[in-house]
């Protein structure tokens, strides 16, 4: 059942997803993820609405470094992701080999990966599950060559960093005429499904329904600092304007899926 249910805005009729409507729009441009596998979920659900448009031969996916790119030849265009965790340069960035015990930061330098991101029309950005594997982040020191040379600092005071050298790099280098920037919030692991009325249940599993009382908060444990902080920043910036999507809540009661 759980692949039939779907959002409603209040007081708004959402159409029916028209693959050919979004591929003319898509014409001559590049759509990119960035993030960690929960963008990459997106990037392959969107070309998985899209593909069965296209024609055989003239369509492809292409695997190469951090880069998953699908191509639309008869439209000239290409959806993308592009692997970085943490959006800033860390040594969980091989997309391959990041399965690492102590994942390491450094919050001040994102061009090694910034630098792929320059001419996209739009792109779409996440960061929150890795960062929740523990309260404090390690964080490499400034100018040091190895990831061995490393503070702990607390998870917000990291987020911070990183979100302060995100957002001076859109200032410094993206175009708003150019290139529409967006951030997906945090999408929740179902673990406590005590706060879902169901205390012998073990995470989501065997879970088919939403959670169905809409009116009522439900609590799964979140890191709404973060969510804070990416809302506080989006909002500050004037000369790139942020998107927020925020698909926190509308997730949260998704333990069926």
């Amino acid at each position: 059942m759980w692949q039939y249910w779907r959002w409603q805005p209040n007081e708004c009729s959402l159409p029916t997803f028209d693959a050919r409507r979004f591929m003319e729009a898509m014409r001559g441009k590049r759509l990119m993820f960035v993030g960690d596998s929960l963008n990459r979920n997106q990037w392959e659900s969107l070309v998985c609405l899209v593909q069965s448009i296209l024609s055989k031969g003239r369509k492809k996916i292409v695997k190469r470094g951090s880069f998953n790119t699908f191509y639309a030849k008869e439209y000239r265009a290409t959806l993308e992701f592009y692997w970085a965790p943490f959006l800033v340069e860390s040594n969980s960035d091989n997309p391959n080999f990041h399965s690492i015990k102590e994942r390491i930061i450094s919050p001040e330098r994102i061009e090694a990966h910034a630098k792929h991101w320059k001419d996209a029309d739009y792109l779409v950005f996440n960061t929150y599950i890795w960062w929740m594997n523990n309260a404090d982040i390690k964080v490499r020191r400034p100018n040091s060559r190895y990831w061995s040379d490393n503070d702990e600092v607390p998870r917000i005071e990291a987020y911070g960093r990183v979100f302060k050298t995100w957002s001076d790099w859109l200032n410094d280098n993206i175009d708003p005429a150019r290139t529409s920037i967006f951030f997906m919030t945090i999408s929740p692991p179902h673990l406590s499904p005590q706060n879902w009325g169901n205390p012998d249940g073990i995470k989501c599993v065997r879970e088919t329904l939403p959670y169905q009382n809409y009116s009522q908060h439900l609590d799964l444990y979140h890191d709404m600092r973060l969510y804070d902080l990416v809302v506080n920043v989006a909002s500050s910036m004037e000369k790139v304007p942020v998107t927020v999507i925020n698909i926190t809540r509308m997730s949260d009661y998704r333990k069926d899926a």
